[in-house]
């Protein structure tokens, strides 16, 4: 082998992908001759700025905005030309709260509204969002009064006149409508602290928006791949900002190129926190998975924990494998140090079992 590309997701509440892409080389640091390519990836959530700051250059901009409870937060965006990178999570982020504070009943995505009007106003004409993370299930009303804050003073969605020439891209793995069983309310509401009860009323409050934002405009997004992301904020973005829905990982693999290094690369190393057959419904390593298999390039697969292991063999993966053995606790396991330490051993065995099967 004499090229690998390690292109592994965050493992949340633990490592970064940058963190986690430089265990995996250092486990193959034994191998001089092998030229190692670390592409830090995000599928829209944490991490997100960081993949095109590191991809794209860029400068990167401080505001103050609203945390999701409206505390006052230092929060960033990304500035490529005319291009604004926005990651949601920077100022809705559901990280940004402890647990006791979690409450999608109350938190609200007006930061995000915050970075999207301080982005326009430094004449910013195209928008790339990365939706993951939030703390919110407000469908992004909380981001539309902000911007109308921000550029209609007293006045309503009708008066922002300042968004009608720019290009809203936004970027999920997640393709759940707004509302329903699939919707936003009972799918992720209760990742945030929502009850059986808050998630009912979630559910029939974006109802209620999505059908009078339909009235209102005469057409209606709120079933579109993608409504749902965020806590319904990916329905705010369709209805009220016209925004190109695209899958996160695609738009940042094609930002950086991906598939012109495919070219030469002799195997992918992947991976995340957890996977399972969840991994195969557009989560980021099936992303590339997917580019990989068109240039004829082997992918492995690791994460902190596996799951339906056939099923992601079966999808592809030439090597799907667990860093933790079966007896580590959950508590040792989330340890940055010891997730490090079981990324380096994973990957050295990988490299050096295909290693000797290719001098055979």
């Amino acid at each position: 082998m004499n090229r690998i590309i390690i292109a592994i997701d965050s493992f949340k509440g633990c490592l970064t992908s940058a963190e986690a892409n430089k265990a995996a080389a250092e486990g193959i640091g034994q191998w001089p001759n092998i030229e190692v390519v670390q592409i830090p990836v995000s599928d829209g959530g944490e991490g997100w700025l960081q993949a095109f700051l590191n991809a794209k250059g860029g400068e990167t901009v401080d505001v103050t905005v609203r945390d999701a409870l409206m505390r006052p937060i230092v929060a960033q965006y990304l500035i490529q030309g005319d291009t604004a990178v926005v990651e949601i999570a920077k100022a809705s982020g559901l990280t940004l709260l402890t647990p006791e504070e979690r409450n999608p009943m109350l938190t609200t995505t007006y930061g995000t509204g915050q970075l999207v009007a301080d982005a326009v106003r430094r004449g910013c004409r195209n928008m790339v969002v990365g939706l993951g993370g939030s703390a919110t299930s407000d469908c992004g009303i909380g981001m539309l009064r902000a911007i109308i804050d921000a550029f209609a003073s007293g006045g309503t969605w009708d008066d922002v006149r300042a968004l009608n020439d720019i290009h809203f891209t936004i970027a999920t793995d997640v393709a759940n409508p707004l509302c329903g069983s699939q919707g936003a309310a009972h799918v992720f509401a209760p990742q945030k602290g929502a009850s059986p009860h808050d998630v009912e009323v979630l559910d029939a409050r974006s109802r209620r928006f999505a059908d009078l934002s339909a009235r209102h405009f005469g057409y209606d997004r709120q079933n579109h791949p993608g409504a749902g992301a965020a806590g319904g904020l990916g329905y705010a973005f369709l209805q009220y900002l016209h925004a190109e829905c695209r899958s996160g990982i695609d738009l940042l693999l094609d930002a950086i190129g991906f598939d012109a290094l495919l070219e030469s690369a002799d195997l992918v190393i992947t991976g995340e926190g957890a996977a399972d057959s969840q991994t195969l419904m557009g989560k980021l390593p099936f992303g590339i998975l997917q580019h990989a298999r068109r240039r004829h390039v082997p992918v492995c697969l690791i994460a902190g924990r596996i799951a339906d292991r056939q099923s992601l063999l079966a999808a592809g993966f030439a090597h799907v494998a667990s860093i933790n053995p079966p007896t580590l606790s959950l508590e040792e396991a989330m340890r940055p140090d010891v997730s490090r330490r079981n990324i380096r051993t994973l990957v050295e065995k990988i490299v050096t079992k295909r290693h000797l099967l290719a001098k055979k």
